[in-house]
């Protein structure tokens, strides 16, 4: 009976043991998988994110060059004035676009876990 008992003992520490190191590779892809998620999401975000900021400062830089243009016509000796108004507002407006590049970038490059994940990955 005791040596029914250790054989038993032994076999269950055996199971546990092996069982700890099946679950450890299911573990692994399990946080390679959840990675890939993060940062599809990023560039996901880092995609859409560029696009809205391109359609809206085309959008304003689109208004306020008509604008400055009708004020020409129907002013031509303020045209200079108009004009170094019109460079300084699309300026402006397109360092709001590039706000959002730097944003996106950092979002892709300097993400903090793109480390962890690239070593997971395998990058």
């Amino acid at each position: 009976m005791k040596k029914f008992v250790s054989i038993l003992l032994l076999t269950l520490v055996m199971v546990l043991g092996l069982a700890a190191v099946a679950m450890a590779s299911e573990v692994e892809t399990a946080v390679k998988v959840e990675g890939l998620k993060v940062f599809a999401a990023i560039v996901t975000a880092a995609g859409f994110g560029i696009a809205l900021a391109s359609i809206g400062t085309g959008i304003a830089q689109g208004i306020a060059i008509r604008g400055a243009v009708e004020g020409t016509a129907r002013n031509p000796e303020a045209s200079g004035k108009i004009t170094v108004t019109m460079i300084i507002g699309l300026a402006l407006i397109e360092s709001l676009c590039i706000y959002t590049l730097v944003v996106a970038l950092i979002l892709l490059y300097a993400y903090p876990m793109s480390g962890p994940i690239q070593k997971l990955v395998g990058m």
